[in-house]
């Protein structure tokens, strides 16, 4: 009987052993990312994002609130009609439950995907204002030039400049760092002398930056993506305008982290405002420098953070919903969300769904024989000023 009693209560661990082990097996929540990885217009953006998100789930696991995130990352070369294809794919095949994407064109291209989908999104990467304004489903992780241009404008009054010209990509980040700069230059009583709009794709510089150099003005307001800063800086050099006494200023993509180094002592001394600096002095952001160095092998930039930020975003979002990955209850659960970055403390705006950060003054100097965007002044918890300003 007792041999009986024992050969029961085998075969019961035996029958129910398979589900109690499937019971506790977390549930998958798949991620899909689209960025680009490949071309030559936004594969810095890519590099830097795909690093960032890789290294967050290296450092903090990928089970969280008893989902384990399987994450799909797809390179759609910067162009709408590619992301659109793919957060589609992602959507309908995959099954996706949240999504990431990169720059201001193939955010644009998908919002209506994942707003018919109700799919939390996290825009990583793209600048323009209008981007989260698209969709009620977008969630900005990573930055704005409005903030940055804004701040700028309220800097250079400050500090002498009477007399702009602004330069800048014509596309939706560009006209908005002009539109931001114009404003409030304005409304603190400067004067704009020329606004210069030049080709987003394959730019000459050299012929508007004479032009900025034949009017003079005391100082230039310049904005272009980061990834045409090789560009910008021999057309700087060959121009003359380091030693021209202009001053040049311009939101962080003018000085970025992953050019920066190599772009040569002219950009010494120039100021800019932004969001991230990898200068940045505080003891998260230098064990961030050297986890992300040493896993990727390059510099990160601001481009990095929002890939870094956007990830303990959503892990985050799941503790708090504990594990439910509904849209509506993560886009509850992101709102007013609050933490210490590597760039300094942020949140997100629960009205806007925006980015809400420190907007540093920053001016190029050589450190341990290498050039960095080294902050000098602190505009703290900077909301987007286009929509602030359209209240």
């Amino acid at each position: 009987m007792l041999r009986r009693t024992m050969l029961k209560g085998v075969a019961a661990v035996a029958a129910f052993g398979p589900v109690a082990r499937a019971a506790a097996a977390p549930e998958v929540l798949k991620m899909g990312i689209s960025i680009p990885l490949t071309g030559a217009g936004f594969n810095a953006v890519g590099r830097q994002l795909a690093a960032a998100v890789k290294l967050y789930v290296q450092q903090h696991g990928d089970v969280v609130a008893g989902r384990k995130l399987e994450l799909t990352i797809r390179d759609d070369g910067g162009v709408a009609d590619n992301a659109r294809r793919i957060v589609q794919e992602l959507i309908v095949n995959d099954k996706v439950g949240i999504v990431g994407i990169g720059t201001t064109p193939t955010s644009l291209a998908i919002a209506p995907l994942v707003t018919e989908a109700k799919i939390p999104t996290l825009v990583l990467s793209s600048g323009a204002s209008i981007t989260v304004t698209k969709s009620p489903y977008m969630v900005r992780a990573g930055f704005l030039q409005g903030q940055q241009a804004w701040i700028m404008a309220e800097w250079a009054i400050k500090n002498g400049s009477k007399r702009v010209v602004t330069l800048v990509n014509d596309w939706a980040p560009g006209i908005e760092s002009e539109t931001a700069f114009k404003t409030r230059f304005a409304q603190v009583g400067g004067e704009i002398v020329e606004s210069i709009r030049i080709p987003l794709a394959n730019p000459d510089f050299a012929p508007f930056l004479q032009r900025i150099r034949d009017i003079n003005p005391d100082t230039a307001f310049i904005y272009f993506p980061g990834t045409q800063a090789p560009i910008f800086a021999k057309q700087f050099a060959e121009r003359g305008l380091a030693s021209s006494g202009i001053k040049i200023i311009g939101p962080g993509d003018l000085t970025d982290d992953d050019d920066l180094d190599t772009m040569g002592d002219q950009m010494l001394g120039m100021i800019t405002s932004g969001s991230y600096s990898a200068a940045h002095d505080s003891a998260l952001n230098k064990a961030y420098v050297a986890a992300f160095e040493k896993a990727s092998g390059f510099r990160p930039d601001f481009v990095s953070v929002g890939g870094y930020d956007g990830m303990h975003l959503i892990y985050e979002a799941l503790r708090k919903t504990s594990g439910n990955a509904d849209g509506d209850a993560l886009l509850a659960a992101m709102k007013g969300m609050a933490w210490e970055s590597p760039r300094g403390p942020i949140s997100i705006d629960p009205q806007t769904r925006d980015i809400v950060q420190n907007i540093y003054i920053r001016r190029v100097e050589k450190v341990n024989g290498h050039l960095y965007s080294v902050e000098f002044a602190t505009y703290e918890a900077v909301k987007d000023p286009m929509k602030v300003a359209a209240k």
